[in-house]
């Protein structure tokens, strides 16, 4: 004879996961390892970033060993290389800095500063040619990306070579017009350079673009140009229609306001 059995089902307070019911207790106990882990890694990365600043604050001899020992444990450590590729560099270790920077752009090969340290070793060494050649290569590669040209653009004009930088910054130009990150950066390499008046024309495109730029409307300001901020009063704010500005002359001052076109 066959007995048809009813499944018990067993009524528990707390929150269902698919098919497992899980306590208010355990739910709590859960979150509470989840919010430890998030906890422990943020405490992680600072605790890494205030290790690299103790390192890099060493003498050049212990920073050397350090590196050095970093790298025995895990070769494949472009920054570490490229640290120890910076020591050798200003120590005239010619070779040594080669090998160590080549071996970063190996495991990072699109690392900007790694790949302009390159070319000023060459200079540096006195292999203008070979400088010539990486650059104009660097150069060539990041011809199709807005973003990558500025950020060789940064990296050159970090390293003082401001011909390959003013080219970078207008391969970057010229293929985002109407970026006002690159406009902005434009004019802050003509503001390193004391050309006021090319850094201002920058200013006023980047601010034009983007008008939510404080720092841009700080150095505007510095040059005598007086900007308003619009105000965010709601999303709408912050869409294209709020950057229609028109640039007017008012008692021998320059001012944006907004435009009366829609």
């Amino acid at each position: 004879m066959v007995r048809n059995v009813k499944s018990r089902q067993i009524r528990t307070r707390g929150f269902a996961f698919g098919s497992n019911r899980v306590s208010i207790f355990t739910f709590i106990l859960l979150l509470n390892c989840a919010l430890l882990l998030v906890l422990v890694g943020c405490e992680s990365q600072e605790m890494k970033a205030a290790e690299a600043e103790r390192v890099r604050k060493l003498p050049a001899e212990a920073r050397k060993a350090n590196l050095q020992q970093s790298l025995e444990s895990r070769f494949e450590n472009p920054v570490a290389h490229f640290e120890l590729a910076q020591l050798y560099h200003a120590e005239g270790l010619w070779s040594k800095a080669e090998y160590h920077y080549s071996i970063a752009l190996s495991f990072d090969p699109a690392n900007a500063d790694a790949q302009v340290a390159m070319v000023k070793l060459f200079l540096d060494s006195g292999d203008t040619a070979k400088a010539k050649n990486y650059a104009n290569t660097h150069v060539h590669d990041v011809s199709s990306s807005d973003i990558q040209s500025l950020r060789l653009a940064m990296a050159f004009e970090k390293q003082q070579l401001d011909e390959y930088a003013l080219t970078c910054y207008q391969q970057a130009l010229n293929l985002a017009p109407d970026s006002a990150r690159i406009n902005k950066q434009m004019a802050y390499y003509y503001l390193g350079k004391n050309d006021k008046d090319r850094a201002k024309e920058y200013l006023v495109r980047s601010f034009q673009l983007d008008p939510s730029q404080p720092e841009v409307a700080g150095e505007l300001g510095r040059l005598g140009v007086e900007v308003k901020i619009p105000r965010k009063t709601d999303e709408k704010a912050e869409q294209p229609e709020e950057k229609k500005l028109k640039m007017v002359m008012r008692h021998g001052r320059v001012q944006f306001e907004p435009s009366d076109k829609n």
